[in-house]
């Protein structure tokens, strides 16, 4: 009896799945979707569109950083993972040589190709950061390691070592010691570091993505591993956001005809699905660690090589292969690019749009009329980010378009949707986006809105 009353308890009466979320996840994150009058419920997702619980369909140009480069939820993925559950095989016994996990590294190095024999499979981006920290080190018996200003590399603590923005590491105690940033593009500054032979790997992002879509000049990265080689240093390269078609080739590493000595792949290789990540390297860097029988566990992930995740990632390769969506994609991301400048041409505040493949970034600049100019500098004082989250908001509420800025440049709308996008979808997104910015430059009402917005922000 007791229990059917709890049963008929109604739901008046049963805290929302917000306030339980504020309760025993993260209250600022709802907090913060709230201000920004993006906290919606999603019912269902598929390929680039997300449909939510109140009749809203919304375009996904972000792909979870890059997770989505095969849309959302594609059946043929869904089917691996439920043949793969109705096997009732191995899934976790830590005790045997997985054989999915033979076939995807068999996959990956294949499609990588140069130097990349070995794979250590991972559950995310982050920690495939602390394999190349820890790897290079026992490959090259040095302790220092270099990185590239601006950089995202993830947020466990090694990775954020790594990083030259202080926001993502102040509070949690001093970092790894013996890194050291140089600016991106800068091989002058990287020669004189890597001349000290102190350095054991430069890890940097072919496209600096969370940096603002930084895309280096064609020579860079050549003669990054040219310099690399000479003094020592293991060249790596993390692929999180640019590897699997997300800028054409399967690796970006490709597209500048380079062969890093480690590659770190993640987000797209497990189809938004499930965990899975990957670091590529030369079976020397792999000995270096797994050198003897006793050294064959002293690095390992306990869900790293489980089959769920294996399955999805061979069948994300083989969906992304056979359907050839990084051609697809890179064809697409040329004319969205395109598009987008010649729509955007006529705004004092559009700097430029630049980008690799279909991954792509709006940059925007402080106005040079004073009619914008004082708006904008009031909004850069309350935070730097304020901008940028107007934008994203109304891109959001009312077009329909879920997009966000670059989480080290606040001044870039990062444009990134699955590879699946269609033609159309891309049309409407440049409209969307033409139509946003000529009211932040037509309207005083984007304004006054933005600054309601930002004294709510300020009062929580």
């Amino acid at each position: 009896m007791q229990m059917s009353q709890r049963a008929v308890t109604s739901s008046a009466a049963v805290p929302s799945l917000d306030g339980l979320y504020s309760e025993h996840v993260n209250p600022q994150w709802v907090k913060l979707l709230n201000i920004l009058q993006m906290n919606v419920q999603y019912e269902r997702c598929t390929a680039s569109e997300l449909f939510t619980t109140d009749g809203r369909r919304i375009l996904d140009f972000l792909s979870g950083y890059c997770v989505h480069n095969a849309g959302h939820n594609h059946p043929a993925i869904i089917a691996a993972l439920k043949e793969e559950l109705d096997r009732s095989g191995p899934g976790m016994l830590q005790s045997h040589v997985p054989q999915l996990a033979a076939q995807l590294a068999e996959r990956l190095v294949h499609l990588a190709g140069g130097r990349l024999q070995r794979v250590y499979f991972t559950s995310s981006g982050s920690e495939g950061v602390e394999t190349a920290i820890k790897f290079s080190r026992a490959h090259t018996r040095r302790d220092g390691l270099l990185y590239a200003n601006g950089a995202f590399h993830g947020l466990s603590c090694g990775a954020i070592s790594l990083m030259s923005d202080r926001f993502w590491s102040d509070g949690f105690g001093p970092m790894l010691p013996g890194t050291q940033g140089v600016t991106f593009g800068d091989l002058d500054e990287l020669e004189r570091h890597l001349a000290t032979r102190k350095f054991a790997a430069f890890i940097v992002e072919p496209v600096q993505s969370e940096g603002g879509i930084r895309v280096p000049d064609e020579s860079y990265l050549p003669a990054v591993q040219e310099l690399c080689r000479r003094y020592g240093t293991l060249f790596v390269l993390d692929e999180v956001q640019t590897g699997m078609y997300r800028t054409g080739p399967f690796l970006a590493a490709h597209h500048f005809q380079v062969e890093p000595d480690m590659v770190i792949l993640a987000k797209a290789l497990s189809g938004g699905l499930m965990p899975v990540g990957a670091v590529l390297m030369s079976a020397a860097i792999a000995d270096s660690v797994f050198s003897s029988l006793k050294r064959a566990i002293v690095h390992a992930s306990t869900f790293g090589e489980n089959s769920l995740s294996m399955r999805a990632g061979l069948a994300t390769l083989d969906l992304l292969e056979h359907e050839g969506l990084g051609e697809r994609g890179s064809q697409m991301g040329a004319r969205l690019r395109q598009q987008l400048s010649e729509a955007l041409a006529p705004y004092e505040m559009v700097a430029a749009v630049r980008g690799l493949g279909m991954l792509s970034g709006i940059e925007f600049a402080a106005p040079r009329s004073l009619r914008l100019r004082a708006a904008f500098e009031g909004f850069r004082l309350i935070h730097p980010a304020m901008f940028g989250q107007i934008l994203v908001m109304r891109m959001f509420r009312d077009k329909g378009i879920l997009t966000q800025i670059c989480g080290n440049n606040f001044m870039v709308l990062k444009v990134a949707p699955p590879l699946v996008v269609t033609e159309g979808q891309l049309n409407e997104f440049v409209k969307a986006v033409r139509d946003v910015v000529d009211l932040m430059h037509n309207s005083s009402t984007f304004w006054s809105e933005a600054l309601g917005l930002a004294r709510r922000a300020v009062n929580i």
